[in-house]
This record gives C-alpha cells, structure tokens and sequence, in this order.
C-alpha cells in the first residue's frame, strides 16, 4: 500500500520511518511513503502556499491552489494504482481509533494531508477531501504528527512486521479493550515496595488460566478506565455473563 504525505516539513517524517520496528514495513515495501513538500507547489515568486483569512483574525490559512496543484500531481503519479482517498488530519475529523487504522491496513492507502497554521481554505476542503480524521480533544501544530500516528498504526498491522503475528491481536483497542498488563524477568524485584512479584498464574504454564487472567485484567482496566468502551463492546455482543461479572465487580470496587 502507498502512502502519500502533503505537508510543509518532510523533514519531520525521515527519522520516524526508518527506525523501530515498524521499519520493516517500509523497507520490504509493504508500506510505500511518499513525501511532497507542499511549497514545491507554491505561488511565484516566493512559493508562498498561505495568506491572511478573510474576515480578518490572527494566523494564516493555506491557499487552495497551491494544495490543488500538489494533489494533482499526486493523483497523476498514482495514475496506474486505485483511486485512495484524501485524508485532512483536523480536530474537527472523526476520532481515529483501532478499527479505521484496520480499514487502512486493508486498504491501498491514502493521500494525507498535513494542515499547519490556522487550517485550509475550505473550498478545498469540500472540493476535495474525502475524510477528515483527528487524534483526540487538543489541538497539535500541524496534521504531521497524526499523519506519522496513522502511518505507524497501519505499518504495524502489515504481516511479518511485528516478530510475532498475535502481538498486535492482543494490543489495545483490537478486540474493543484495553490490554492487559504485562510483566517481564526477574520475577521480583528487590527493593521496589510492595506487589513485586509478577502474578502466579503466569508463572503456573496453565495457558488458559493465563487467558483468562489477561481477559479479566484487560476488562477491569477497560471498566475503571475507559467505561464507554466496555458500552460499545456489550452492545456489538463481544462480551459473555463471565465477562460482565467482571466488570460489575469492577464497578462495585469504585463505589
């Protein structure tokens, strides 16, 4: 799949995409970055790319042209591949969660246009967008941080990315929840306070007790922190009568 940025600063994505895991994604291909500097495209003579907002206030806007003629030359590079939709990184876009960044990885990618300053004209908007994403309630300088956030999200759903194919299947938000904790060697830590010791039952070698364990603690944790996402999972029926034991029991301990 490809991946073609619009934005003011390529030089914010060259260290992100050859670096962690997720550069095996880019390196074998799977994930095809493109970057188009957007004054490329600027007005003569000084590839201005924005100007004041009518109406007066502070900032500045960018100029539909120049946004015109770089999507055009994108659109004309992807001539020989499918048609992908053009993406505005906004606080104003739907919420982008883990089963768009799916709906991505399943895809043939996207144009992604990274807004700096107070926005883009929206005739450009209208004319042209397909859907306008956000990452949550702030405001960020520029759409290049949600751009890399979404890039990164899709690249490590690419097969043979993570070392091992089941570790994105448990991470937060894929099965509607948040994950489960996790613990590592020694199994206690000297001279940390109390709860050192990592839980017996994931030292026990009983894999479905360890299943279960992660399940209810990936339910607890859902339930105290983010009750909403506990809501939709009941209501699209993915969780059981032992499931919402759990999460009563849960609710009964804040009380």
């Amino acid at each position: 799949m490809r991946f073609d940025i619009i934005t003011l600063f390529p030089e914010l994505f060259d260290a992100h995409f050859v670096h962690g895991v997720t550069r095996r994604a880019f390196e074998s291909r799977q994930v095809d970055v493109r970057l188009w500097p957007l004054r490329d495209f600027g007005d003569a003579p000084h590839a201005r790319v924005d100007d004041r907002p009518y109406g007066g206030g502070p900032g500045m806007v960018l100029l539909a042209q120049p946004l015109a003629r770089a999507l055009a030359a994108v659109r004309a590079d992807r001539a020989e591949e499918a048609p992908a939709p053009l993406v505005n990184f906004s606080p104003a876009g739907r919420l982008l969660r883990q089963e768009l960044v799916a709906g991505f990885a399943a895809g043939q990618g996207a144009v992604l246009l990274c807004a700096r300053y107070e926005g883009v004209d929206q005739r450009f908007i209208d004319a042209h967008v397909d859907v306008e994403l956000s990452l949550g309630d702030y405001v960020l300088s520029g759409g290049d941080i949600a751009a890399i956030a979404l890039v990164d999200a899709v690249a490590r759903l690419m097969p043979g990315v993570l070392g091992d194919a089941r570790s994105h299947e448990q991470d937060s938000f894929s099965a509607g929840l948040l994950d489960c904790p996790h613990y590592s060697r020694p199994e206690e830590l000297a001279g940390a306070g109390s709860d050192t010791r990592v839980p017996e039952v994931l030292l026990s070698g009983n894999h479905a007790a360890i299943a279960r364990w992660r399940r209810d603690r990936s339910l607890a944790l859902t339930a105290e922190r983010r009750p909403e996402l506990v809501e939709s999972a009941q209501a699209a029926g993915l969780l059981d009568a032992r499931d919402m034991s759990v999460v009563l029991a849960t609710k009964r301990r804040e009380l």
